[in-house]
Protein backbone atom coordinates (compact mmCIF):
# COMPACT_ATOMS: atom_id res chain seq x y z
CA UNK A 1 0.00 0.00 0.00
CA UNK A 2 2.75 2.39 1.00
CA UNK A 3 4.82 1.57 -2.10
CA UNK A 4 2.01 2.77 -4.45
CA UNK A 5 1.76 6.35 -3.06
CA UNK A 6 4.84 7.77 -4.88
CA UNK A 7 3.47 6.41 -8.19
CA UNK A 8 0.05 8.10 -7.66
CA UNK A 9 1.83 11.35 -6.78
CA UNK A 10 3.78 11.24 -10.02
CA UNK A 11 0.58 10.77 -12.03
CA UNK A 12 -0.98 14.06 -10.92
CA UNK A 13 2.25 16.06 -10.37
CA UNK A 14 3.43 16.03 -13.98
CA UNK A 15 0.15 17.36 -15.46
CA UNK A 16 0.09 20.04 -12.77
CA UNK A 17 3.56 21.24 -13.66
CA UNK A 18 2.73 21.28 -17.38
CA UNK A 19 -0.46 23.24 -16.82
CA UNK A 20 1.41 25.77 -14.66
CA UNK A 21 4.06 26.21 -17.36
CA UNK A 22 1.40 26.65 -20.05
CA UNK A 23 -0.53 29.18 -17.95
CA UNK A 24 2.65 31.15 -17.27
CA UNK A 25 3.49 31.18 -20.96
CA UNK A 26 -0.01 32.45 -21.88
CA UNK A 27 0.11 35.17 -19.25
CA UNK A 28 3.54 36.28 -20.49
CA UNK A 29 2.37 36.45 -24.10
CA UNK A 30 -0.76 38.40 -23.13
CA UNK A 31 1.18 40.93 -21.06
CA UNK A 32 3.84 41.42 -23.77
CA UNK A 33 1.29 41.90 -26.56
CA UNK A 34 -0.76 44.36 -24.51
CA UNK A 35 2.38 46.28 -23.59
CA UNK A 36 3.46 46.53 -27.24
CA UNK A 37 0.04 47.78 -28.35
CA UNK A 38 -0.11 50.29 -25.54
CA UNK A 39 3.40 51.42 -26.33
CA UNK A 40 2.56 51.97 -29.99
CA UNK A 41 -0.46 54.08 -29.03
CA UNK A 42 1.46 56.22 -26.60
CA UNK A 43 4.44 56.84 -28.85
CA UNK A 44 2.69 57.24 -32.19
CA UNK A 45 2.74 61.08 -31.96
CA UNK A 46 6.53 60.90 -31.94
CA UNK A 47 6.44 59.66 -35.54
CA UNK A 48 6.66 62.46 -38.16
CA UNK A 49 3.25 64.10 -38.21
CA UNK A 50 1.52 65.46 -41.35
CA UNK A 51 -0.24 68.81 -41.47
CA UNK A 52 -4.02 68.58 -41.24
CA UNK A 53 -5.93 68.64 -44.53
CA UNK A 54 -8.19 71.67 -44.65
CA UNK A 55 -10.79 71.95 -47.39
CA UNK A 56 -9.00 75.00 -48.80
CA UNK A 57 -5.96 72.87 -49.63
CA UNK A 58 -8.05 70.76 -51.99
CA UNK A 59 -9.47 73.70 -53.93
CA UNK A 60 -6.98 74.82 -56.54
CA UNK A 61 -6.93 77.31 -59.38
CA UNK A 62 -8.29 75.59 -62.45
CA UNK A 63 -5.97 75.09 -65.38
CA UNK A 64 -6.39 77.31 -68.40
CA UNK A 65 -7.55 75.88 -71.70
CA UNK A 66 -5.08 74.36 -74.13
CA UNK A 67 -7.35 75.07 -77.11
CA UNK A 68 -5.31 76.98 -79.74
CA UNK A 69 -8.09 79.54 -80.22
CA UNK A 70 -9.59 81.05 -77.05
CA UNK A 71 -13.26 81.59 -76.28
CA UNK A 72 -14.73 84.73 -74.76
CA UNK A 73 -17.77 85.24 -72.53
CA UNK A 74 -19.48 88.63 -72.84
CA UNK A 75 -21.93 90.48 -70.65
CA UNK A 76 -23.67 93.31 -72.51
CA UNK A 77 -25.95 95.30 -70.21
CA UNK A 78 -28.31 98.21 -70.66
CA UNK A 79 -31.23 100.12 -69.22
CA UNK A 80 -34.39 101.83 -70.45
CA UNK A 81 -34.21 102.69 -74.14
CA UNK A 82 -30.99 100.71 -74.73
CA UNK A 83 -32.60 97.73 -76.48
CA UNK A 84 -31.70 98.83 -80.02
CA UNK A 85 -28.12 99.76 -79.14
CA UNK A 86 -27.65 96.49 -77.26
CA UNK A 87 -28.77 94.44 -80.29
CA UNK A 88 -26.40 96.32 -82.57
CA UNK A 89 -23.45 95.88 -80.21
CA UNK A 90 -24.25 92.18 -79.79
CA UNK A 91 -24.19 91.52 -83.53
CA UNK A 92 -20.96 93.49 -83.97
CA UNK A 93 -19.36 91.33 -81.24
CA UNK A 94 -20.80 88.02 -82.37
CA UNK A 95 -18.67 84.94 -83.08
CA UNK A 96 -19.76 81.28 -82.88
CA UNK A 97 -16.95 80.39 -80.46
CA UNK A 98 -18.01 82.93 -77.87
CA UNK A 99 -20.75 83.01 -75.23
CA UNK A 100 -23.03 85.98 -74.57
CA UNK A 101 -25.37 87.15 -71.81
CA UNK A 102 -27.49 90.24 -72.45
CA UNK A 103 -29.36 92.13 -69.74
CA UNK A 104 -31.78 95.04 -69.63
CA UNK A 105 -32.40 96.16 -66.06
CA UNK A 106 -35.78 96.66 -64.46
CA UNK A 107 -35.86 100.34 -65.41
CA UNK A 108 -36.49 99.14 -68.97
CA UNK A 109 -40.13 98.44 -69.64
CA UNK A 110 -41.47 94.91 -69.67
CA UNK A 111 -42.16 95.34 -73.40
CA UNK A 112 -38.55 96.30 -74.11
CA UNK A 113 -37.19 93.37 -72.12
CA UNK A 114 -39.58 90.94 -73.80
CA UNK A 115 -38.58 92.31 -77.20
CA UNK A 116 -34.92 91.59 -76.40
CA UNK A 117 -35.75 88.07 -75.23
CA UNK A 118 -37.75 87.47 -78.42
CA UNK A 119 -34.87 88.78 -80.53
CA UNK A 120 -32.43 86.38 -78.86
CA UNK A 121 -34.83 83.45 -79.26
CA UNK A 122 -35.81 84.07 -82.88
CA UNK A 123 -32.62 85.45 -84.47
CA UNK A 124 -31.65 82.56 -86.79
CA UNK A 125 -27.95 82.59 -85.93
CA UNK A 126 -28.51 82.62 -82.17
CA UNK A 127 -31.23 79.97 -82.38
CA UNK A 128 -28.95 77.75 -84.45
CA UNK A 129 -25.98 77.88 -82.08
CA UNK A 130 -27.56 78.62 -78.70
CA UNK A 131 -24.66 80.72 -77.46
CA UNK A 132 -26.65 83.88 -76.68
CA UNK A 133 -28.90 84.07 -73.64
CA UNK A 134 -31.03 86.87 -72.28
CA UNK A 135 -31.12 87.29 -68.50
CA UNK A 136 -34.86 86.86 -67.99
CA UNK A 137 -34.92 87.59 -64.26
CA UNK A 138 -33.82 91.18 -64.70
CA UNK A 139 -32.04 93.01 -61.90
CA UNK A 140 -32.63 96.52 -60.63
CA UNK A 141 -29.30 98.23 -61.24
CA UNK A 142 -28.52 101.53 -59.56
CA UNK A 143 -25.94 103.78 -61.14
CA UNK A 144 -22.81 103.96 -58.93
CA UNK A 145 -24.30 101.38 -56.56
CA UNK A 146 -23.27 97.82 -55.60
CA UNK A 147 -26.15 96.42 -57.65
CA UNK A 148 -23.92 97.03 -60.68
CA UNK A 149 -21.43 94.59 -59.14
CA UNK A 150 -24.08 92.01 -58.27
CA UNK A 151 -25.44 92.21 -61.83
CA UNK A 152 -21.97 91.47 -63.21
CA UNK A 153 -21.53 88.54 -60.81
CA UNK A 154 -24.98 87.25 -61.76
CA UNK A 155 -24.12 87.20 -65.46
CA UNK A 156 -20.71 85.62 -64.81
CA UNK A 157 -22.39 82.86 -62.79
CA UNK A 158 -24.85 82.18 -65.63
CA UNK A 159 -22.02 81.98 -68.14
CA UNK A 160 -20.06 79.62 -65.89
CA UNK A 161 -23.07 77.37 -65.47
CA UNK A 162 -24.42 77.39 -69.02
CA UNK A 163 -21.65 78.70 -71.24
CA UNK A 164 -19.33 75.70 -71.36
CA UNK A 165 -15.61 76.32 -71.66
CA UNK A 166 -14.42 79.89 -72.14
CA UNK A 167 -11.23 81.73 -71.25
CA UNK A 168 -12.03 85.38 -70.51
CA UNK A 169 -15.05 87.29 -69.25
CA UNK A 170 -15.64 90.79 -70.69
CA UNK A 171 -18.24 93.22 -69.31
CA UNK A 172 -19.61 95.86 -71.67
CA UNK A 173 -22.62 98.15 -71.86
CA UNK A 174 -24.97 99.02 -74.69
CA UNK A 175 -23.00 102.26 -75.14
CA UNK A 176 -19.78 100.32 -75.90
CA UNK A 177 -18.73 99.24 -79.40
CA UNK A 178 -15.87 97.17 -80.83
CA UNK A 179 -13.06 98.74 -82.84
CA UNK A 180 -11.66 95.39 -84.06
CA UNK A 181 -13.28 92.23 -85.37
CA UNK A 182 -13.65 89.15 -83.19
CA UNK A 183 -11.20 87.38 -85.51
CA UNK A 184 -8.70 90.16 -84.76
CA UNK A 185 -9.29 89.85 -81.02
CA UNK A 186 -9.20 86.04 -80.86
CA UNK A 187 -6.08 85.95 -83.04
CA UNK A 188 -4.14 88.26 -80.73
CA UNK A 189 -5.39 86.63 -77.51
CA UNK A 190 -4.37 83.18 -78.78
CA UNK A 191 -0.72 84.16 -78.31
CA UNK A 192 -0.81 85.36 -74.68
CA UNK A 193 -1.19 83.53 -71.34
CA UNK A 194 -4.83 82.93 -70.47
CA UNK A 195 -4.39 83.66 -66.79
CA UNK A 196 -3.86 87.38 -67.47
CA UNK A 197 -6.46 89.84 -66.17
CA UNK A 198 -6.84 93.16 -67.98
CA UNK A 199 -8.01 95.52 -65.26
CA UNK A 200 -6.95 99.13 -64.84
CA UNK A 201 -6.11 99.70 -61.18
CA UNK A 202 -4.17 101.70 -58.62
CA UNK A 203 -3.83 101.84 -54.84
CA UNK A 204 -3.46 105.63 -54.99
CA UNK A 205 -7.13 106.33 -54.33
CA UNK A 206 -6.49 110.02 -53.61
CA UNK A 207 -9.69 112.05 -53.27
CA UNK A 208 -11.76 108.87 -53.41
CA UNK A 209 -10.76 108.08 -49.82
CA UNK A 210 -12.81 110.97 -48.44
CA UNK A 211 -15.54 111.02 -51.06
CA UNK A 212 -16.11 107.29 -51.63
CA UNK A 213 -14.34 105.06 -49.11
CA UNK A 214 -15.29 106.84 -45.90
CA UNK A 215 -18.92 107.82 -46.65
CA UNK A 216 -21.49 105.06 -46.11
CA UNK A 217 -24.05 104.83 -48.92
CA UNK A 218 -27.20 102.76 -49.30
CA UNK A 219 -28.30 101.35 -52.66
CA UNK A 220 -32.14 101.09 -52.76
CA UNK A 221 -31.76 98.48 -55.47
CA UNK A 222 -30.77 96.00 -52.75
CA UNK A 223 -34.24 96.04 -51.23
CA UNK A 224 -36.64 98.01 -53.43
CA UNK A 225 -38.42 97.33 -56.71
CA UNK A 226 -38.50 101.04 -57.53
CA UNK A 227 -35.36 102.56 -58.99
CA UNK A 228 -33.89 105.55 -57.14
CA UNK A 229 -30.46 107.02 -56.57
CA UNK A 230 -28.09 105.91 -53.82
CA UNK A 231 -28.16 107.93 -50.62
CA UNK A 232 -25.68 108.38 -47.78
CA UNK A 233 -25.94 108.49 -44.01
CA UNK A 234 -24.22 110.99 -41.76
CA UNK A 235 -21.88 108.51 -40.10
CA UNK A 236 -18.55 107.77 -41.75
CA UNK A 237 -16.15 104.84 -41.44
CA UNK A 238 -12.40 104.40 -41.50
CA UNK A 239 -10.41 102.91 -44.36
CA UNK A 240 -10.03 99.11 -44.07
CA UNK A 241 -6.92 97.66 -42.45
CA UNK A 242 -7.68 93.98 -43.20
CA UNK A 243 -6.94 94.58 -46.89
CA UNK A 244 -5.72 97.37 -49.14
CA UNK A 245 -8.14 99.35 -51.29
CA UNK A 246 -7.64 99.64 -55.04
CA UNK A 247 -9.62 101.58 -57.62
CA UNK A 248 -9.79 101.82 -61.40
CA UNK A 249 -11.97 101.33 -64.45
CA UNK A 250 -15.30 99.51 -64.22
CA UNK A 251 -14.62 97.82 -67.58
CA UNK A 252 -12.33 94.80 -67.66
CA UNK A 253 -11.41 91.45 -69.18
CA UNK A 254 -11.03 88.83 -66.43
CA UNK A 255 -9.66 85.31 -66.69
CA UNK A 256 -11.86 82.30 -66.04
CA UNK A 257 -9.75 81.19 -63.02
CA UNK A 258 -10.28 84.58 -61.38
CA UNK A 259 -14.03 84.55 -62.12
CA UNK A 260 -14.23 81.11 -60.50
CA UNK A 261 -12.36 82.44 -57.47
CA UNK A 262 -14.67 85.47 -57.20
CA UNK A 263 -17.77 83.25 -57.26
CA UNK A 264 -16.50 80.14 -55.45
CA UNK A 265 -13.68 81.75 -53.40
CA UNK A 266 -11.86 79.10 -51.38
CA UNK A 267 -11.00 81.74 -48.83
CA UNK A 268 -13.40 84.39 -47.60
CA UNK A 269 -11.78 87.44 -49.21
CA UNK A 270 -14.24 87.85 -52.14
CA UNK A 271 -17.22 87.76 -49.78
CA UNK A 272 -15.69 90.06 -47.17
CA UNK A 273 -14.79 92.65 -49.78
CA UNK A 274 -18.22 92.36 -51.40
CA UNK A 275 -19.88 93.11 -48.05
CA UNK A 276 -17.63 96.15 -47.61
CA UNK A 277 -18.37 97.49 -51.09
CA UNK A 278 -22.11 97.18 -50.52
CA UNK A 279 -21.84 100.63 -48.91
CA UNK A 280 -19.18 102.09 -51.19
CA UNK A 281 -19.97 104.77 -53.78
CA UNK A 282 -19.12 103.59 -57.33
CA UNK A 283 -18.29 100.09 -56.13
CA UNK A 284 -17.78 98.73 -59.71
CA UNK A 285 -14.63 100.86 -59.79
CA UNK A 286 -13.14 99.12 -56.76
CA UNK A 287 -14.55 95.70 -55.92
CA UNK A 288 -12.80 93.51 -58.49
CA UNK A 289 -9.62 95.57 -58.23
CA UNK A 290 -9.41 95.21 -54.46
CA UNK A 291 -10.07 91.46 -54.54
CA UNK A 292 -7.54 90.67 -57.26
CA UNK A 293 -4.77 92.77 -55.72
CA UNK A 294 -5.25 91.29 -52.25
CA UNK A 295 -5.41 87.69 -53.47
CA UNK A 296 -1.93 86.20 -53.50
CA UNK A 297 -2.86 83.79 -56.28
CA UNK A 298 -3.86 86.55 -58.70
CA UNK A 299 -2.07 89.80 -57.88
CA UNK A 300 0.73 88.96 -60.34
CA UNK A 301 -1.69 88.23 -63.21
CA UNK A 302 -2.90 91.80 -63.72
CA UNK A 303 -2.35 93.93 -66.82
CA UNK A 304 -2.99 97.57 -65.98
CA UNK A 305 -5.32 98.46 -68.86
CA UNK A 306 -9.09 98.26 -69.45
CA UNK A 307 -8.84 97.65 -73.25
CA UNK A 308 -11.02 100.70 -73.91
CA UNK A 309 -10.66 104.00 -75.67
CA UNK A 310 -12.44 106.59 -73.50
CA UNK A 311 -12.36 110.35 -73.95
CA UNK A 312 -12.09 112.15 -70.62
CA UNK A 313 -11.75 115.72 -69.52
CA UNK A 314 -8.43 116.76 -68.01
CA UNK A 315 -8.60 116.22 -65.10
CA UNK A 316 -11.27 113.52 -65.51
CA UNK A 317 -14.80 114.33 -64.43
CA UNK A 318 -17.50 111.90 -63.41
CA UNK A 319 -18.61 111.10 -66.97
CA UNK A 320 -16.58 110.61 -70.18
CA UNK A 321 -17.39 112.47 -73.38
CA UNK A 322 -19.77 110.97 -75.91
CA UNK A 323 -17.68 109.90 -78.89
CA UNK A 324 -18.44 111.46 -82.27
CA UNK A 325 -16.99 111.44 -85.78
CA UNK A 326 -14.23 113.86 -84.81
CA UNK A 327 -12.91 111.21 -82.41
CA UNK A 328 -12.65 108.47 -85.05
CA UNK A 329 -8.95 108.74 -85.85
CA UNK A 330 -8.02 108.97 -82.17
CA UNK A 331 -9.97 105.77 -81.58
CA UNK A 332 -8.04 104.01 -84.33
CA UNK A 333 -4.68 105.33 -83.10
CA UNK A 334 -5.46 104.21 -79.54
CA UNK A 335 -5.23 100.53 -80.65
CA UNK A 336 -7.84 99.45 -78.09
CA UNK A 337 -10.38 96.74 -79.03
CA UNK A 338 -13.35 98.64 -77.53
CA UNK A 339 -14.51 102.23 -77.17
CA UNK A 340 -17.12 104.07 -75.15
CA UNK A 341 -19.29 106.06 -74.69
CA UNK A 342 -21.51 106.24 -77.79
CA UNK A 343 -24.90 107.87 -78.09
CA UNK A 344 -27.76 105.91 -79.60
CA UNK A 345 -27.48 105.69 -83.40
CA UNK A 346 -24.43 107.95 -83.37
CA UNK A 347 -23.17 108.40 -86.96
CA UNK A 348 -19.59 107.46 -86.06
CA UNK A 349 -20.84 103.90 -85.47
CA UNK A 350 -21.61 103.66 -89.18
CA UNK A 351 -18.06 104.75 -89.91
CA UNK A 352 -16.69 102.07 -87.58
CA UNK A 353 -18.90 99.45 -89.26
CA UNK A 354 -17.68 100.33 -92.74
CA UNK A 355 -14.05 101.32 -92.11
CA UNK A 356 -12.98 98.99 -89.29
CA UNK A 357 -15.40 96.05 -89.05
CA UNK A 358 -16.80 95.57 -92.55
CA UNK A 359 -20.25 94.71 -91.20
CA UNK A 360 -22.67 92.77 -93.36
CA UNK A 361 -26.15 93.99 -94.19
CA UNK A 362 -27.42 92.08 -91.16
CA UNK A 363 -24.91 93.71 -88.83
CA UNK A 364 -22.65 90.69 -88.41
CA UNK A 365 -18.91 91.09 -88.85
CA UNK A 366 -17.33 88.79 -91.47
CA UNK A 367 -14.43 86.54 -90.56
CA UNK A 368 -13.17 83.02 -90.99
CA UNK A 369 -16.51 81.62 -89.89
CA UNK A 370 -18.54 83.28 -92.66
CA UNK A 371 -18.06 85.52 -95.65
CA UNK A 372 -20.46 87.90 -97.35
CA UNK A 373 -18.86 86.97 -100.67
CA UNK A 374 -20.50 83.54 -100.54
CA UNK A 375 -23.91 85.10 -100.18
CA UNK A 376 -24.41 88.43 -101.85
CA UNK A 377 -27.52 89.35 -99.89
CA UNK A 378 -25.97 88.18 -96.59
CA UNK A 379 -29.39 88.14 -94.96
CA UNK A 380 -28.27 85.06 -93.02
CA UNK A 381 -24.55 84.49 -92.59
CA UNK A 382 -23.22 81.49 -94.48
CA UNK A 383 -22.15 79.67 -91.34
CA UNK A 384 -20.40 76.30 -91.24
CA UNK A 385 -19.67 74.46 -87.97
CA UNK A 386 -16.44 73.18 -89.49
CA UNK A 387 -14.61 76.49 -89.65
CA UNK A 388 -15.29 78.33 -86.38
CA UNK A 389 -11.59 78.02 -85.46
CA UNK A 390 -10.56 79.52 -88.79
CA UNK A 391 -9.58 83.13 -88.19
CA UNK A 392 -9.04 85.85 -90.77
CA UNK A 393 -7.40 88.70 -88.85
CA UNK A 394 -7.26 92.08 -90.53
CA UNK A 395 -5.56 95.43 -89.83
CA UNK A 396 -7.23 95.59 -86.42
CA UNK A 397 -5.16 92.62 -85.27
CA UNK A 398 -1.97 94.54 -85.96
CA UNK A 399 -3.15 97.53 -83.98
CA UNK A 400 -4.28 95.40 -81.06
CA UNK A 401 -1.06 93.37 -81.15
CA UNK A 402 0.95 96.57 -80.70
CA UNK A 403 -1.11 97.51 -77.66
CA UNK A 404 -0.96 94.08 -75.97
CA UNK A 405 2.72 93.52 -76.73
CA UNK A 406 3.58 96.97 -75.48
CA UNK A 407 1.73 96.35 -72.22
CA UNK A 408 3.12 92.93 -71.30
CA UNK A 409 6.68 93.51 -72.54
CA UNK A 410 7.16 96.91 -70.92
CA UNK A 411 10.04 97.21 -68.46
CA UNK A 412 7.67 98.43 -65.75
CA UNK A 413 5.06 95.71 -66.41
CA UNK A 414 5.54 94.01 -63.05
CA UNK A 415 6.01 97.33 -61.28
CA UNK A 416 2.50 98.34 -62.36
CA UNK A 417 0.90 95.18 -60.99
CA UNK A 418 -1.17 96.02 -57.90
CA UNK A 419 0.81 99.07 -56.85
Amino acid sequence: METNKPQKKKKWFLPLVLSLLLSTLLIFITVFTSSSASSSRFYRPQVKNHLPHFVESKLKISETSKDPVPRLAYLISGSAGDGGSLKRTLKALYHPRNQYAVHLDLEASAEERLDLAKFVKEEPMFAKLGNVRAVLRANLVTYRGPTMVTNTLHAAAILLKEGGDWDWFINLSASDYPLVTQDDLLHVLSSIPRNLNFIEHTSDIGWKEDQRAKPIIIDPGLYSQQKSDVFSISQKRSVPTAYKLFTGSAWMMLSRPFIEYILWGWDNLPRLVLMYYANFLSSPEGYFHTVICNAEEFRNTTVNHDLHFISWDTPPKQHPHFLVSDDFQRMVDGNAPFARKFGRNESVLDTIDSELLGCSADGYVPGGWFSTQANGSATVPDYSSKNITTLKPGPGAGRLKRLITGLISAEDFHVKQCT
